[in-house]
């Protein structure tokens, strides 16, 4: 990482455009998930190595977010010191990060002597110039733990209506995004000791925002025009304004933090959300002691930043009013890139609940990281909740990566490096004629084309319009192959032969070089197999790089001999997904208990076997014989009669509904059917039913057909729905309000177990499936037997004499 280039420090250059780069400082009390991965330093990773290859001037500061009062709470949890904390966990990011390929230039911390020297140089401008003011406030104390409670040590009921969350933050709900302040939860409890806290006077200091509103809206009216804002965060900046600008506490009561150089405020420490955005600057101070020719250049440098949503009116509101607020010429924050979130199969990524699959646990799954990153970046959330499923990481894999790029790749250097009877005896052919020869010309055309569409999203940071466009022109190499079937040609024309092959050799240089910034690890080994430098790699436009993608033929010299060929994918099978997927569920507490329990076990079992006295061979052999006889009397298995019976249906609850991210006409559901849990299922609904009344309602749920993969999401169940005649009406067939989630659905007069898995080469579904329907009092039946449950009959809305399946 960042740690290794202090030789190669960078200033900005007159000239040139100078980029500097942040992503929001992972706050360190915890282990990064792929949700703050993808939504932050991932993210901006790509961008600082599109601005490397495009042969801008760019630096990207991060590092971890290491005061206040989350780091406190975790240090008591934990029963050590805030700052054993903090080196613990920055080591565990720096590692997670440095696995991810991540490029910083330099990743810090927000606990050191800069930040303090930063963070109070700042203040001091701003009570100068009468920015700040004091204000009593009211604070929850509490008795028990003899002192004020900061926000994070506050949890209790959210006060927005309709939200009723009941672990709402002090500072923040979770669930609804509303800021908070602690005073206004409903049942505040002290997150150490459970007990109700009382509240008291304190006094604090405060940003006076509203005096800034004017300075402030002129930035924003600018620069989110000029620097193409993303919409969500302009929506949030928008809100906050339009709500009206209130003062802002700047401090709190806590040990842990940048203490306040003021004399009748040295006991508190500057609020986490006044310090931390200030990091950014400190940190860029320890990368180098010119950091002012960064930080104080407003004409020359352009300040990129990357961050999840919840963090959006930090940056846009506070942040630059603090700046404003001094008087100083800033470098202002042009372009600011906010994601969604990443939800998990089960529901969201939880840092504090431990839900997810994290960024330790990468490493444990042998999936490379190129696969990792590809992944999360195709499934970036930038206008809406993306979902991570284990199915969909499978099928991009194995279609995208494996069948697609690497294929094409594959196919391109093998044969080329196969002896001269059959090949190119790894020397790249010349392509005499290339200009003239109409398919690869035409090839060219779009290449570039492509090349400019990929340079329009990236400049604008559409990341993931950036990389749907460079793979495109893999599939546009497989086409041109099979096309122009270079296979025959070698034996028929060996010239046009050669014009592919060349052609095809661009090709792959030119997306080593477009997904670089995706795939770095990926680049490197293409490189390696071209046997080209990784410092080759260029996208520039002084360089002429743009312009000689229109002509891929020219892009690599003829006689340059290729190194040796290797697959750069491998395929992910159903037992492997099928392995990660319970290995993942739950909790992280959840999987320490089921490991603590496994290894248990096992050892258990070794004792036993120990003791087991092994019999000689003669009675090896008797008992042998005797399980023979066994085997050939006992009965052939009989074939259960093809019944209503064999279905398990159960009542079900669909706790989360979201559409399909690859698929209009699909939604995604996470339905509780009584299990551990929720199944993931997959339904072709939403042209019948919105998505607000796919929300919290109970349903009939077949539970035992084959998991089937449904456009890369693998469906394990299915949700029954009755039709009318023409289709043109659908409606779920409910059960009871008062049914019981998970009890089985039953037909009165037909008994027996059902099936583990329905075999789909019995046609038990679909015989039985016919004999499914609506009877005019909308009672979902079998034949004349309705669907029962312990409270009553299912039935359908509306629909009288209809089908359902």
């Amino acid at each position: 990482m960042g740690d290794n280039c202090k030789s190669t420090l960078k200033v900005p250059i007159a000239g040139k455009r100078n980029i500097l780069i942040t992503s929001a400082l992972p706050y360190v009390n915890n282990v990064p998930h792929l949700g703050n991965i993808i939504g932050c330093v991932l993210s901006a990773d790509v961008f600082a190595r599109y601005c490397r290859i495009r042969g801008y001037n760019a630096i990207y500061m991060c590092g971890t977010d290491e005061y206040g009062t989350a780091t406190e709470t975790k240090a008591l949890e934990e029963n050590c010191t805030p700052k054993q904390i903090c080196d613990k966990y920055h080591a565990i990011h720096k590692d997670v990060y440095k696995w991810f390929d991540i490029s910083f230039d330099e990743f810090g911390r927000t606990s050191t002597p800069q930040q303090t020297e930063v963070c109070q140089a700042i203040f001091k401008k701003l009570w100068d110039n009468n920015w700040l003011s004091e204000n009593t406030m009211q604070q929850l104390y509490c008795d028990t733990c003899k002192k004020f409670l900061a926000d994070r040590l506050v949890e209790g009921n959210c006060p927005t209506p309709g939200c009723n969350y009941d672990s709402a933050r002090g500072d923040q709900c979770e669930k609804c995004g509303k800021l908070l302040n602690p005073t206004e939860l409903l049942e505040p409890r002290c997150k150490v000791c459970r007990n109700t806290p009382c509240i008291r006077d304190t006094d604090h200091l405060f940003l006076e925002l509203p005096l800034l509103k004017d300075k402030l809206e002129a930035y924003i009216n600018e620069m989110s025009v000029s620097g193409g804002w993303s919409q969500n965060a302009i929506y949030t900046t928008h809100a906050w304004l339009r709500e009206g600008l209130k003062s802002r506490c700047i401090t709190r009561d806590l040990k842990w933090g940048v203490p306040v150089p003021h004399e009748k405020y040295k006991d508190k420490v500057f609020y986490v959300w006044f310090d931390a955005p200030i990091g950014y600057v400190s940190i860029t101070s320890c990368y180098t002691t010119e950091w002012e020719k960064w930080w104080k250049n407003p004409d020359n440098v352009e300040l990129y930043q990357f961050m999840g949503k919840d963090n959006v009116p930090f940056h846009t509101v506070i942040f630059p009013s603090t700046l404003l607020g001094t008087g100083e010429r800033w470098t202002l924050m042009k372009t600011i890139s906010v994601t969604e979130y990443l939800n998990y199969e089960a529901g969201k990524f939880s840092k504090s609940k431990g839900i997810g699959v994290f960024g330790n646990d990468v490493k444990d799954t042998n999936i490379p990281v190129e696969v990792w990153r590809y992944y999360l970046l195709t499934n970036r959330p930038e206008v809406s909740d993306t979902l991570f499923t284990w199915a969909d990481l499978q099928a991009k894999l194995n279609s995208e990566l494996l069948s697609n790029l690497g294929n094409f790749i594959n196919r391109v250097l093998s044969f080329i490096a196969k002896d001269q009877a059959s090949g190119y005896g790894s020397i790249i052919p010349d392509a005499e004629g290339a200009e003239s020869h109409s398919l690869t010309k035409a090839l060219g055309e779009r290449v570039g084309s492509c090349v400019q569409q990929y340079i329009e999203a990236m400049e604008k940071v559409k990341l993931k319009q950036g990389l749907k466009v460079a793979m495109s022109i893999s599939s546009e190499g497989n086409g041109y192959l099979q096309e122009s079937q270079f296979w025959k040609l070698y034996k028929e024309d060996r010239p046009s032969c050669s014009i592919v092959m060349r052609t095809a050799c661009g090709l792959v240089y030119l997306l080593a070089c477009l997904l670089e910034p995706f795939m770095p690890s990926f680049s490197r080994e293409v490189l390696k197999q071209l046997n080209l430098p990784p410092e080759m790699l260029s996208l520039s436009d002084e360089g002429g790089d743009i312009e000689n993608s229109k002509r891929p033929w020219n892009i690599l010299p003829a006689g340059h001999r290729i190194g040796t060929p290797a697959p750069l994918f491998k395929e992910l099978k159903d037992e492997e997904v099928e392995f990660y997927r319970a290995k993942f569920a739950g909790s992280q507490a959840d999987r320490a208990d089921r490991a603590l329990k496994a290894e248990t076990e096992a050892k258990n079992v070794a004792e036993k076997l120990n003791k087991v006295k092994i019999s000689d061979g003669n009675k090896k052999k008797e008992r042998a014989t005797k399980s023979s006889e066994t085997k050939s009397k006992a009965p052939p298995s009989v074939e259960a009669e093809i019944s209503i019976s064999r279905l398990d249906i159960r009542v079900g609850l669909i706790t989360k509904a979201q559409k399909h991210p690859d698929a209009d006409s699909l939604y995604v559901e996470e339905i509780d059917v009584g299990e551990s849990q929720p199944r993931t299922v997959v339904s072709g609904l939403v042209k019948y039913i919105p998505l607000e009344e796919m929300q919290n309602r109970k349903v009939c749920v077949l539970c035992n057909l084959k998991p089937a993969s449904m456009r890369g999401i693998k469906s394990q169940a299915m949700v029954l729905a009755a039709s009318n005649s023409d289709h043109t009406k659908v409606e779920l067939v409910e059960p009871p309000k008062d049914a019981v989630v998970g009890e089985r659905v039953t037909f009165p007069g037909f008994d027996g177990k059902p099936d583990d898995i329905l075999n789909p080469k019995k046609k038990v579904w679909e015989t039985v499936q016919v004999d499914l329907h609506t009877n005019k009092e909308l009672v979902a039946c079998y034949k004349d037997v309705p669907l029962t449950t312990s409270v009553g009959t299912c039935k359908v809305v509306s629909i009288s004499e209809g089908s359902i399946r």
